[in-house]
This record gives C-alpha cells, structure tokens and sequence, in this order.
C-alpha cells in the first residue's frame, strides 16, 4: 500500500510556504490551528512530517514544544527533523511526539551520527533526507536548505545505501513549491543499493500529481508541502481523487474514524 504524507515547515517560530527553499513565513501555531484540525487532516494522510528549518539559531525546546502542540490530535504517525546533531536532539523529538526522526545533513557530514540513531532507536526510525538540485552536470546533492553542494546525487545517494536508514525522503529544491508535478527523472539517480523505501517530494501541486507519483513503481510515498492548496479539507479531497484514479493507497472513512477518535477519548477522559 502506497502512502499520501504532509509536510509542515517549521522556523524561527512560524510555519512556512517553501517555493525553491525559498521561504515565505504564514503564520504561527495560532494560525495552523484555526486552519488545520489535525484531528481531521490525520485521517486524510498516512504520515505528518514537521521540519524545523530555521534560518537563524534553532531553539531546540521552542521546536519540541511546537511539535507537541502541532501533533497532540493527529493520529498519523509523525516524523519530525532539522537540526538533529545528537541522539539527545533525535530522543527529544521522540519525546515530543515523533515516531520517526528525519535527518539530512548527518547523511553526508556525519554518518557515524546516523549509525548511533539506528542503534539508539532502530533503522526504522530514521528517515534519510536527500535534497536535490538540478545542474548542467546533473543532479547533485545539497544540505543547509540547499546552501551548499555536496556532490553528485548518485554518489550521495550511494552513501545513503550503505547506512542504516528505513526510508529515504527525496526531495527536488527546482520543483518545491512551483507545484508544477513532481520530478520523477530524479528516480534515476537512486542506485539498486538503496532498498529502503522512496517518498518523493517537491513539485505537488493537484491530486493527479499525487498519482503520478504513486503510479510510478520505484515510489512508496510522495510528500507535499502545500499548505494553501490543501486547506480545509483539501487533503481528504486529494485522497479521494487519487484513490478515484486508480492509486493503491488505503481507505480512511474519515468521518467514522473522528467518531471512533471521539469515543475512545471520551472514554480515556471518563
């Protein structure tokens, strides 16, 4: 069963679009509240990513506390990263609401970091994230929110195989926010060696994007960020329709799972 996951963008104490990685600040967690019921959107996705992707010095304790607040009603599993140079910082997101932890720059600067995860918390829990960026030269990898090169994409790529990780998040920077479809070329460049899992991610901007992506067999999952096309109940709607288009991802009966939700609170609370 393929998957459906949103991405939220967290930093310097406000959530934000990405076009690029450029980014463009929304609103606080006021705001994400009045517009998202995460009780709802979880029924509508199979995974919530929350990335802290401050430009300026992260506060650790200011993201954990926003991560609790943001997942306290969602019932999808939550993977959550940005700044993760520790295992304390991995085991505070964990603490804080998480079941996976997504790293990036470990990936390339610091591996030995990524095996200590894997010890600490299983290779399950450890989401590779890889960012892309189209050159003359072909796709290479960058980290620091595309700050700076890495290398090839297939050569990071096959670094990323030989560490133990349970799933890769690839995401195309030239795609991200244009919503103008994913960039499934960039499946090219994932060498045999990774075995993990791909979510795809950058470039959704319609349902059918959603269903190009999970159509295409290298792909376990794709991942949107797009806050303003998926408002209200936008995500159950994109659901919908990819299932509708023929996508093998799973049936939520939103509505009788918020019923069963409320029930098992109320029970909890009684």
């Amino acid at each position: 069963m393929k998957r459906i996951i949103f991405t939220l963008l967290y930093g310097d104490g406000a959530f934000h679009l990405s076009r690029n990685f450029r980014l463009q600040r929304i609103g606080d967690a006021d705001w994400l509240e009045r517009n998202y019921d995460f009780s709802r959107v979880g029924f509508a996705i199979d995974e919530l990513v929350v990335l802290d992707v401050s430009r300026g010095v992260r506060s650790p304790e200011d993201f954990a506390a926003t991560l609790i607040r943001t997942t306290r009603s969602c019932f999808a599993p939550v993977a959550a990263g940005g700044g993760v140079r520790s295992v304390d910082d991995a085991r505070r997101l964990l603490r804080s609401g998480a079941d996976k932890v997504v790293v990036n720059t470990a990936t390339a600067e610091d591996p030995g970091l990524v095996a200590d995860l894997a010890r600490a918390f299983g290779a399950q829990c450890v989401v590779a994230s890889v960012d892309a960026v189209r050159t003359e030269a072909g796709p290479v990898a960058v980290v620091d929110r595309g700050g700076r090169e890495v290398g090839p994409l297939r050569a990071h790529l096959e670094r990323i195989g030989s560490l133990p990780v349970g799933e890769l998040l690839l995401t195309a920077v030239d795609r991200d926010g244009t919503g103008q479809g994913l960039d499934l070329g960039l499946l090219n460049e994932v060498p045999a060696s990774v075995r993990c899992p791909v979510i795809l991610s950058g470039g959704i901007g319609y349902s059918s994007h959603i269903h190009e992506g999970l159509t295409d067999p290298r792909v376990d999952a794709v991942a949107t960020a797009n806050l303003l096309n998926f408002v209200g109940d936008g995500l159950e709607r994109a659901r919908s329709e990819t299932r509708d288009h023929g996508s093998h991802v799973a049936h939520f009966d939103a509505d009788e799972a918020r019923r069963l939700a409320g029930a098992a609170a109320a029970t909890a609370g009684a």
